[in-house]
């Protein structure tokens, strides 16, 4: 690993994205993506007896679906990093119980996509592991009746909400050469500009956002034509605006090449509001869509940047503010 400026560093390894898989619900099968992904399901159950049990079949699914692709099996893994949404990281942590290898347990709300590969990459890097699998996974249901209300209240929500994704997305990191190299990543920062909506996810997680791009470029010594694209993760239809408002401030201008996976995981005609969030949200559509794209030649050099809020219902009930954080990681199409 090469550190570059204060919070970044490039890989002195090859290191690649082997395979991926995704598993997702009804809405994310029906959205303008539903072709990408590798499984879905028609119902929020997805055959099992409970909400926080489907959710943990649609990470299952991702993991299986990846193993297969790549011909491997459970005792080809060194590692396994994951995350999600629940409380004490639940969804990994049971999944992890069957799985038997080493692993690690990741919280970064929804910027844990590329928290996850970021840091596997840095460790295969490094040689600590040749082959480690990174995975995270939401649902809709268990995330709102955790941090909202429970779900059968049915209570309305304003537009500034979006819609945490079900769906689960796996990455397999190795040396193996393909054609998705992860050439580095920028670490975020703790970003909290007072923000107090939790309806409005979005609008909070910007400034995290706008700091890590704005270093991430800084860092690397690049500008956003170095990218074919810039992607976040969850800013909405609210939030991406703004964003791109805050960096054209300071002469950073992402107009041409920014998109948000909240917004394109769903129809306008779904009844999503302000787009799709969650843990999930960012990992299916980078595992499934943009990488599809990066393979046809789409894009050569990707900039994903996942952002998080990372806080619970009980500070938001004692009226604290909603911290937030963004980790980049730069993904880059290999010719042959």
């Amino acid at each position: 690993m090469v550190k570059l400026g204060k919070q970044s560093w490039t890989l002195n390894q090859q290191v690649y994205i082997q395979e991926t898989g995704t598993s997702v619900g009804p809405k994310e099968s029906k959205g303008p993506l539903g072709d990408s992904f590798d499984k879905s399901y028609d119902n929020l159950y997805c055959g099992e007896d409970n909400w926080e049990m489907a959710e943990r079949k649609l990470l299952q699914d991702a993991i299986q679906i990846t193993l297969e692709k790549a011909g491997l099996k459970q005792q080809h893994i060194d590692m396994f990093i994951a995350g999600d949404l629940l409380n004490q990281n639940v969804s990994a942590n049971y999944t992890a119980r069957d799985m038997d290898m080493s692993y690690l347990g990741m919280f970064g709300a929804c910027s844990t996509s590329m928290e996850t590969l970021a840091v596997a990459s840095q460790l295969v890097d490094a040689g600590v592991a040749d082959r480690i699998l990174t995975a995270v996974c939401s649902h809709n249901a268990t995330a709102e009746r955790q941090f909202r209300f429970p779900t059968e209240y049915g209570n309305q929500k304003p537009a500034t909400a979006t819609s945490t994704a079900t769906g689960a997305g796996c990455a397999l990191v190795s040396r193996e050469k393909s054609q998705i190299r992860i050439e580095g990543a920028t670490i975020g920062k703790v970003v909290d500009f007072g923000a107090t909506n939790a309806f409005d996810l979005g609008s909070a997680m910007v400034p995290a956002a706008y700091d890590t791009i704005k270093r991430h470029l800084s860092d690397f010594g690049r500008t956003p034509a170095d990218y074919d694209l810039i992607v976040t993760g969850d800013l909405s239809s609210v939030g991406s605006p703004i964003l791109k408002d805050m960096l054209r401030s300071d002469g950073i201008n992402i107009d041409a090449v920014h998109k948000d996976c909240g917004n394109l995981l769903y129809n306008s005609d779904q009844g999503m509001l302000a787009g799709g969030s969650g843990t999930a949200c960012s990992a299916i559509v980078t595992y499934s869509h943009l990488l599809d794209e990066m393979r046809k030649g789409t894009y050569k050099r990707i900039l994903v940047t996942a952002t998080g809020a990372l806080m619970n219902p009980t500070l938001i009930r004692q009226k604290e503010s909603i911290p937030a954080i963004a980790h980049s990681v730069v993904l880059v199409r290999e010719e042959g």
